[in-house]
């Protein structure tokens, strides 16, 4: 049962084939098995599981119908769950037990999810590969001497082994469709704002979304039906109405316009990576989609326009973690200087030091006109090339990394080489655009991604693009072989 999809699984559950509990049994043992090897988890949550598992079967029996009652999932542990310990992957909040849930939490729980634990991540979301936890690296399931991409790693790992059939994630500059694309398996950041923010622990507040991963475009959109909407607890949050993703799936592309960005489609791009992005191509054609070039001009300079404006902003935003209020306190600091400084250099890893100390720079007297102010304005010119485009197309297609799954320990020396390889994924969220990204090949035995990027609000026709491409092709049922 573990290969099933969520919308088996809801035919499985409603039919009376097994039972919530059975199936979160399946799932937990899974994680037991697996999870040494994966190190995908940092908190089970199995008893609690099995009793929401037990009231979910109670429902069900009594002929109540949803989407996702009875469901297991994870989260991503950058999200607020009451009571069990939100660490985001640093030592900083390594025994921080949230008085609340986040909104993401709630909306799903409501919806009748049931939780089995949360998965590791980048520190603070601060990452490409999932190498910067305090709880160790996260393996890649398809070869566990590579990575599995971040900073949802542990998400994307979880889902591609299928010790849990879906979690959620965050992306800031790609940490939902790299891990991903790293991992085979499908996720969509949604657009900035359609998702809320409240209770995710915040990295750079006017980049971060969250997103579902799953294995298939269905079973994302029966997660964004749950997760979508309006919340007045979060600023950034817009009031519009959700569309029903999972009621669109089926429309057909026929006349479906999709431009292909000169700038991702050059002699730099891996041959095996272009011959798959070239076979999806033509199998969208033959689902009637029609493919135009076009110019993205400003694309090259999202890297170094993201990497101003996101650690300016995690500067900011993790300052509050000072060793007085909550969080990690250095032992017995001689002065307050001393409680703030030891605080922060032992609680905090070195990725993390290292943007908040860019970030602080970047906002310093004499030099936030030079970078900040210039990477806004780089970031404008980023949103225009995509408003331009969606005049003429629309949605874009590309691929979502540049390489498959690297090694561990591979780009760690190297933190530019380890940026350069969210350059296909960066640009949506400066613009604040919805992305998805899902399997459509392989490259020496690791998946390869295809991204396709909507103007705003466009969620439902990425997912229906992807869902159309899905029912043609197999490459979202692939499994790692050691997880089968």
């Amino acid at each position: 049962m573990h290969k099933d999809t969520i919308a088996e699984m809801r035919q499985n559950l409603d039919s009376g084939v097994y039972s919530s509990v059975e199936l979160c049994k399946t799932f937990l043992g899974r994680i037991e098995n697996h999870n040494t090897a994966l190190n995908a988890f940092v908190s089970v949550m199995a008893e609690s599981a099995l009793e929401q598992a037990k009231e979910a079967d109670k429902r069900i029996a009594s002929g109540e119908r949803a989407p996702l009652l009875g469901i297991p999932m994870a989260h991503k542990d950058i999200f607020c769950t009451n009571g069990v310990r939100t660490s985001c992957g640093s030592r900083m909040l390594e025994n921080f037990l949230p008085p609340y849930d986040a909104t993401v939490v709630s909306k799903l729980a409501d919806a009748g999810v049931i939780c089995l634990g949360k998965t590791n991540m980048d520190e603070f979301a601060m990452g490409s590969s999932n190498e910067n936890s305090y709880f160790g690296p996260v393996a890649n399931p398809w070869n566990t001497a590579h990575v599995p991409g971040g900073s949802s790693g542990g998400s994307g790992a979880a889902v591609a082994a299928r010790l849990v059939p879906a979690c959620t994630g965050t992306d800031t500059g790609g940490s939902i469709r790299q891990p991903a694309a790293f991992c085979g398996i499908t996720g969509i950041k949604p657009t900035y704002g359609r998702v809320s923010r409240y209770g995710m622990v915040a990295f750079a507040s006017s980049l971060d979304q969250a997103g579902p991963m799953a294995a298939t475009a269905e079973d994302c959109a029966l997660l964004l039906d749950a997760m979508a909407g309006f919340d007045e607890r979060d600023s950034t949050s817009i009031e519009q109405p959700v569309d029903d993703y999972s009621g669109g799936l089926n429309e057909k592309l026929e006349g479906l316009k999709v431009g292909l960005p000169k700038q991702y489609f050059t002699a730099d791009l891996a041959a095996p990576i272009a011959q798959s992005l070239q076979a999806a191509i033509a199998e969208f054609e033959k689902l009637g989609v029609i493919f135009k070039e076009i110019d993205l001009q400003n694309q090259h300079l999202a890297v170094p326009a993201y990497y101003v404006v996101a650690p300016a902003e995690c500067s900011s935003n993790l300052s509050r973690f000072d060793g007085v209020r909550y969080g990690y306190r250095c032992e017995d600091p001689v002065d307050l200087e001393d409680l703030y400084k030891r605080s922060r250099g032992e609680g905090f890893g070195r990725e993390v030091k290292r943007r908040i100390l860019i970030g602080t720079y970047a906002l310093s007297a004499g030099y936030y006109d030079a970078y900040y102010l210039k990477a806004q304005k780089i970031r404008s010119l980023i949103s225009q090339d995509f408003t331009a485009a969606f005049e003429e197309v629309d949605m874009i297609l590309g691929p979502t990394t540049p390489t498959p799954a690297f090694a561990l320990g591979e780009k760690t020396s190297d933190p530019v080489a380890m940026y350069l390889n969210d350059i296909f994924t960066i640009p949506a969220n400066l613009a604040g655009l919805p992305g998805i990204s899902m399997p459509c090949g392989q490259m020496d035995g690791l998946p390869v991604g295809l991204q396709l990027v909507g103007n705003y609000f466009s969620e439902g026709r990425l997912l229906n693009a992807a869902h159309r491409f899905q029912q043609v092709t197999d490459w979202h049922r692939q499994m790692p072989a050691e997880f089968v």
